[in-house]
């Protein structure tokens, strides 16, 4: 029976494999989106992604411009970023799972991933100040 769930598995890692699938069968879905799921390695790598005087630039001049989102010309431009570079940092925001791309023709659109954002947040101030919301909020105002 062993060598029959070995085989079993072999097949589905070849047959994955041979689809460019293989990453998700051998790590599995990644659960970023789920606060209760969401790792602190996570966390970790989402927040280095931002501890970057150019990535987190970049990253705000993404959620200022909200769904829309802007190309990587339009960034350089506007952040004086050398494309090299750019490329770079938003290749590491993308990986930190805080940016989407969209391929639209030959241009490649770049979003702010405000659920994933969200959701660190959300990580970062579960069970806040032992559930006394109104001590974490800016400036005493109630959350909404």
């Amino acid at each position: 029976t062993s060598r029959r769930l070995l085989s079993r598995y072999r097949n589905r890692w070849s047959r994955n494999l041979s689809c460019g699938r293989y990453i998700f069968f051998l790590l599995g879905p990644r659960h970023f989106h789920n606060i209760g799921n969401m790792e602190n390695k996570d966390a970790v790598n989402a927040l280095a992604a931002l501890a970057q005087e150019s990535r987190l630039a970049v990253f705000r001049l993404l959620v200022q411009n909200g769904p829309d989102g802007l190309t990587p010309g339009v960034i350089g431009e506007r952040l004086t970023l050398p494309a090299p570079t750019l490329s770079f940092h938003l290749k590491t925001l993308a990986q930190a799972g805080l940016v989407t791309t969209v391929q639209e023709g030959r241009y490649v659109r770049y979003r702010a991933d405000m659920a994933n954002f969200n959701s660190l947040t959300a990580f970062l101030t579960k069970d806040c100040c032992s559930g006394n919301l109104h001590l974490c909020t800016p400036e005493g105002k109630p959350h909404e």
